[in-house]
């Protein structure tokens, strides 16, 4: 069709996402299999890559948007713009859970982290006590700087006996047969915890054949 020489793109073939190091492919598809397409950047500058009519450029690009423009009969056209998106993977997965502490009483909040390094394209999942009833709150903080990591908060408020157990974190990589789980034990206590306050120094002397007595108050 001379009046629309780009095969029309839906919004998903616009935003691409690929690992880095990976090829990729601009799908700017021609209508006219013979058609000289140029590939153009974010700056108006040309990119050379082998190009092919049903699939579009083929290459190793940098993140950022791309065009691809054709001439039909002395008019210029433009196709759709593509967005490139470069995510950081690695063949190894490192992860380590986290826990504010190990042992909570009945009522307190109950917080364990888990953390992905050096990959951006993971699946994670928890498995805890409370996951059945869906008790607690997951948050995830995805920073960039200095390095990357993504960060895998579990939240339980208003802990029970009944939340006691294995806290376990899986991270799957999205597109590697590449697997890493890491637990913790989370204890959670009902009658809560004795506090020792000693009434005497650290450090006391006593006198042969002397008798002292050591007052402790219990809270």
């Amino acid at each position: 069709d001379p009046d629309m020489p780009f095969v029309p793109s839906i919004p998903e073939d616009q935003f691409i996402l690929v690992e880095e190091g990976d090829p990729t492919v601009i799908p700017c598809r021609t209508s006219d299999p013979s058609a000289e397409v140029t590939l153009i950047n974010s700056l108006d500058k040309a990119v050379y890559a082998f190009y092919d009519s049903k699939q579009g450029f083929v290459g190793n690009f940098p993140a950022g948007s791309y065009t691809c423009k054709t001439m039909v009969k002395g008019v210029e056209f433009k196709s759709d713009e593509f967005l490139i998106y470069i995510l950081k993977a690695t063949s190894q997965l490192p992860v380590e859970i986290e826990a504010l502490k190990t042992v909570y009483k009945t009522g307190e909040t109950i917080v364990v982290t888990c953390v992905v390094f050096d990959n951006e394209v993971v699946n994670l999942q928890w498995n805890y006590p409370g996951k059945v009833k869906e008790k607690g709150l997951i948050k995830l903080d995805d920073i960039k700087v200095p390095s990357q990591k993504l960060v895998y908060t579990l939240t339980i408020p208003e802990a029970t006996v009944k939340d006691t157990g294995d806290y376990e974190c899986t991270a799957r990589h999205a597109t590697k047969e590449v697997k890493e789980n890491k637990k913790v034990v989370i204890t959670v206590h009902d009658k809560g915890f004795v506090h020792l306050e000693p009434q005497f120094s650290p450090l006391e002397a006593v006198n042969l054949h002397e008798v002292k007595n050591f007052v402790v108050d219990v809270q």
